[in-house]
């Protein structure tokens, strides 16, 4: 009994080191001591989608590593080996103490972020443009549908940064999935942009090109002049009269479906 005791103590003991180490780390990471930009990956959905689309994840954090595990069992066996690897448990007081809001599934990791994309070349799926945005929530749940959706990328002008931790949290990780990016009007790559807008043609009669930029205003100043000017086309979404306007994920999610429709044909 007094040797297993003592196993005890030191495994304990093991654990405790292992979670200071992993702290510290993670401070080092996150002020970039290592030379390497990261973002925050909240939640193990997030952690999920970034391994599985080739992200860098230096170092992962669960506040109950057992539980983690069995999720990575049920829903992404696939990676449970290599979530095995990664994970360092941590006491929930220290879990909570390097994340702004701590996540229901209560592991966090930080992930290398990569360069940003040049969008060079030809496209075969629509450039998403969010014109403008407000909302960050909104910004991640848009690049969440152009990852499902396969879309070339998702490009921001103004001052939201695509890359700011809610819209990465909003984004499930799936940054990582699809190119994202800050870009002004002027650099807004070739191809015909399509922007959206209530006096715009019903996209209802229309074919989207695989190589369109979809450009949608934010829901409550709409699109501004200079990327009206940049347009080639102003299409509108079927809506009812007297109805104001869409959500603005919910505007990229129905022309991402109206594209799918017809995507690839003549």
């Amino acid at each position: 009994m007094h040797g297993m005791r003592e196993n005890e103590v030191a495994g304990e003991a093991a654990r405790e080191a292992a979670a200071r180490e992993a702290a510290g780390r993670w401070h080092a990471l996150a002020a970039g001591l290592d030379g390497m930009a990261v973002v925050l990956l909240d939640g193990f959905h997030a952690l999920k989608h970034a391994l599985r689309f080739g992200a860098d994840v230096p170092l992962a954090v669960a506040e109950d590593r057992a539980a983690a595990l069995a999720l990575a069992d049920e829903l992404a066996p696939d990676l449970a080996p290599r979530l095995a690897e990664l994970l360092v448990p941590v006491p929930p007081a220290l879990y909570r103490s390097l994340v702004p809001r701590p996540h229901p599934t209560g592991v966090a990791a930080l992930a290398g972020r990569p360069p940003a994309p040049g969008f060079a070349g030809p496209r075969t799926s629509p450039l998403l443009v969010l014109d403008e945005p407000r909302n960050l929530g909104n910004a991640g749940a848009v690049i969440r549908l152009a990852a499902g959706f396969g879309a070339s990328g998702v490009v921001t002008t103004g001052d939201l940064d695509p890359w700011h931790p809610a819209v990465v949290r909003a984004g499930a990780g799936l940054h990582f999935a699809t190119p994202v990016a800050r870009r002004a009007v002027p650099e807004l790559p070739a191809g015909p942009l399509w922007a959206f807008d209530a006096e715009g043609e019903d996209l209802r009669g229309l074919r989207v090109p695989d190589d369109a930029l979809l450009a949608f205003g934010s829901e409550r100043h709409g699109l501004t002049a200079a990327v009206r000017e940049r347009a080639d086309r102003l299409v509108a979404l079927p809506m009812r009269p007297h109805v104001s306007s869409y959500n603005l994920a919910t505007s990229v999610g129905m022309a991402l479906y109206h594209w799918s429709l017809g995507a690839g044909r003549p």
